[in-house]
């Protein structure tokens, strides 16, 4: 550009730049000794466009007089004799200098005509602002922040990859347009075959010692690589660039040199996945490319093992069929897996055994414990076999399982916990003392250090956390399933197990909202989830959510056989099953269950909880004979534990109460063993439904109060309502949030129906409630559900 010409409508400086050109420009800086080293397409071409407007500037010619200030565009080409003459000028205090170059090449003699310069104008990449400046000023109109943020992620700033997308962008773009990657054919076509192979490693993240297997001097070559303006400021490839290398570089020239940095990799040994993820992202193919993908796959996490798995089965290298399945399931692909699995094992395979041990645990998560057991027992994992036979009421076979698990050997950390696991078990059955979960504890702890990479059927810490559960032990329960978690035992498959079963301890103090019931969780998980959703819409007293839920439960009881560790879901949906009117239905399921826990003797610590929920169930059916003898049953195991006791004595009044005779006193006491016990939501139940059935007014507001405390609720609000409720409106208030119609709610009271309605329509107008869901949400925080 000469003097007195436009300036390039596309130049665009930062602040610092542009002031310095400025003074350059308007004569306040003279004279001038200035490099500008950047990589080519960084704009140092168009900055000295705009220094050739200040007074006296022009464009160096070779055989020139060498006078005013002197703009030496592309110095890193020049020849020596005249980067000799532009250094003798330099030394003449009279002639202003401005000397453009790339980094690379550096002859000398460019050297030394730069040690003679005073200073140097750094160029700095384009941020969002200058971007956006950029692309408007070749659109003629501002672009969107999302088209913006596109050109910045793909350029990484670099002024002349922005300059040469613009053209490409509107205010609709939303990805790449072809023809802005077709615009660098000439670019990639002209550079040094050594650049274009290091340009190919760097946009597949390789670096480094490895590219020496590429290229006779790799630092030098980088640095001609970045020279050329392919390269971003982090020394990454900008998504621009490495798209048209992968689509303008032969694909033939691109394998070589990707399958070379295979071959290097392979020979070094070492951490493979980084290097794997690279040849991947690249689309890298070949058997060399294939050999680090199955390599990767044994060091990488489970979800990213089973890509690598496939990766390299693509690229026909042998894979392993039982560690790929091994890595499906611990991802939670438990159908693929139990595929994979069954495929070995119908084969004549030597690693059948560690198939056998794959499936096993996958069928464990399905629920099939029984198949899970006999696959265990061919495998070798007596403890696994045992708990599993323990699970379907097979207490014999199960203590034979575990004798023949022990070795005179010693045994690894996982097999050594898993048969203390299995012993707490059979301990839980056959002895009602409390050293049965300090054993599945313990055995939970030494696990811990596991972390995610092993496949199992099940956690100590689930099956803890399951016998603390039924034996209102809820702290342990969750401590259990914390750390579990917090180790990430068993993957992905049994994080949610371990979610879920944290969960189930929240929903007995009547808190937290109804899970998530996708069905692509095992059947076991299924299980548990339907059931915390049933658990929580009867708890919230909201008969249109368990309604909408009841045929899930329906569909996860028939696709979950019965076994010892399900029983909490059971109890959850016999209750349920009694307040929609469909005990027959459920009524095979819990036979089931019944006649599970006679084979094994009917063990306390497994049959507590079931009967209380049946209690309950009995109670809502209106069968006092059946609540009886659920109460009786509790009864005889009151001696068990503090637990146990507290069941039974809260049976009691439970009776009682139905019948008229409410014990203040005994309810309230009962209603805190409950608490104490994690069975919050139950405790303040009791109270409430004392409450309403006592005719003794002290007695009514002081459980009602009690109820409240139990269950975390606040006090009636004053400074809404207005006033507090009358003694009879919290009686109805409280049956109606239960779940009753006023038909229902007229004959526990011994009022009619109307009445009912009468006192309702006085609630909502008292309180200012908009609607009825409105006046059944305060109701809730002022009576126990």
């Amino acid at each position: 550009m000469i003097p007195g010409h436009p300036l390039p409508a596309e130049l665009v400086l930062d602040d610092p730049t542009q002031r310095l050109c400025a003074a350059i420009t308007g004569g306040a800086l003279s004279p001038v000794r200035l490099a500008v080293i950047a990589p080519g397409g960084w704009g140092k071409s168009a900055l000295l466009d705009l220094l050739a407007t200040a007074p006296d500037a022009r464009a160096h010619r070779p055989g020139r007089e060498l006078t005013g200030l002197l703009l030496v565009d592309d110095a890193h080409l020049a020849g020596e004799a005249d980067l000799r003459a532009l250094t003798e000028a330099a030394a003449d205090p009279g002639v202003g200098l401005v000397v453009a170059a790339r980094p690379r090449p550096r002859p000398a003699a460019l050297t030394a005509l730069l040690s003679r310069l005073r200073g140097q104008v750094v160029l700095r990449p384009f941020d969002r602002d200058r971007t956006a400046r950029c692309l408007a000023a070749t659109a003629g109109q501002g672009l969107p922040d999302a088209v913006v943020s596109l050109a910045l992620r793909h350029t990484a700033g670099i002024p002349g990859l922005v300059h040469r997308l613009a053209p490409h962008l509107g205010p609709d773009t939303e990805r790449i347009p072809a023809t802005a990657i077709e615009d660098f054919r000439f670019d990639v076509d002209r550079l040094d075959p050594d650049v274009t192979s290091v340009l190919i490693a760097l946009a597949a993240g390789v670096g480094g010692d490895l590219l020496g297997c590429l290229v006779a001097e790799p630092a030098e070559t980088v640095e001609r690589a970045r020279a050329s303006g392919m390269v971003g400021p982090d020394g990454s490839v900008p998504p621009l660039v490495a798209t048209a290398l992968r689509d303008l570089v032969p694909a033939d020239q691109r394998a070589a040199v990707l399958s070379a940095l295979a071959d290097e990799r392979l020979r070094r040994g070492g951490a493979m996945v980084d290097f794997a993820d690279a040849l991947l992202g690249a689309g890298t193919t070949g058997g060399s490319a294939a050999a680090v993908y199955a390599a990767a796959a044994e060091q990488a996490d489970p979800a990213h093992a089973v890509r690598l798995h496939e990766a390299a089965a693509n690229a026909g290298h042998p894979v392993d069929e039982v560690r790929r399945a091994e890595a499906e399931a611990l991802s939670g692909a438990l159908d693929s897996a139990l595929r994979r699995a069954d495929a070995v094992l119908a084969g004549d395979c030597p690693r059948r055994g560690a198939a056998a041990a794959v499936a096993a645990a996958v069928l464990a998560h399905r629920g099939q414990l029984a198949r899970s057991a006999e696959l265990h027992e061919y495998a070798g994992s007596g403890a696994f076999a045992a708990i599993g036979l323990l699970g379907v009421g097979r207490l014999a076979d199960a203590e034979k399982a575990l004798r023949h698990s022990g070795s005179d050997k010693p045994t690894s950390l996982m097999a050594g916990a898993f048969s203390s696991a299995a012993a707490g078990l059979l301990s839980s059955v056959t002895d009602a003392g409390p050293a049965a979960l300090s054993t599945v504890v313990r055995a939970a702890e030494m696990l811990e250090t596991l972390g995610p990479e092993s496949l199992l059927p099940d956690s100590p810490a689930a099956l803890g956390a399951l016998l603390a559960l039924h034996t209102g032990a809820a702290p342990i329960a969750e401590s259990l399933l914390d750390r579990a978690a917090a180790a990430g035992i068993g993957g992905a498959v049994l994080t949610t197990r371990h979610r879920l079963l944290r969960s189930w301890s929240a929903m007995l103090r009547g808190e937290g909202a109804a899970p998530d019931t996708d069905t692509d969780l095992s059947q076991r998980d299924w299980l548990f989830a339907v059931a915390l959703a049933v658990g929580a819409a009867r708890r919230a007293s909201d008969l249109t959510a368990l309604r909408d839920i009841w045929e899930q439960a329906q569909e996860a009881v028939v696709r979950h056989p019965v076994d010892l560790y399900a029983l909490l879901p059971l109890g959850e949906f016999a209750v349920a099953a009694a307040r929609l009117g469909d005990r027959e239905r459920f009524a095979p399921h819990l036979s089931q269950a019944w006649a599970l826990l006679s084979e094994l003797g009917d063990p306390p610590a497994w049959s507590a909880m079931l009967h209380w929920n049946c209690l309950h169930a009995e109670i809502i059916a209106e069968q006092p004979a059946a609540a009886q003898s659920h109460a009786d049953a509790l009864s005889a195991a009151a001696a068990t534990s503090p637990f146990h006791a507290a069941l039974a004595e809260a049976a009691h009044c439970w009776r009682r109460v139905l019948e008229g005779a409410v014990d203040a006193d005994r309810v309230e006491a009962a209603a805190r063993g409950l608490h104490t016990a994690g069975l919050w939501w139950d405790g303040a139940r009791l109270a409430g439904q004392a409450a309403i059935r006592t005719s003794d007014r002290k007695a009514m507001v002081t459980l009602l109060d009690r109820a409240r405390v139990l269950q975390g609720a606040p006090a009636p609000d004053e400074t809404r309502t207005g006033a507090r409720l009358s003694d009879r409106e919290l009686q109805v208030a409280t049956l109606v949030v239960e779940g009753l119609t006023y038909k229902q709610v007229g004959d526990r009271l011994f009022i009619s129906a109307k009445t009912v309605e009468h006192h309702m329509a006085r609630m909502r107008s008292r309180l200012g409630a908009a609607n009825r869901a409105d006046l059944l949400a305060q109701l809730r925080t002022m009576v126990a559900r």
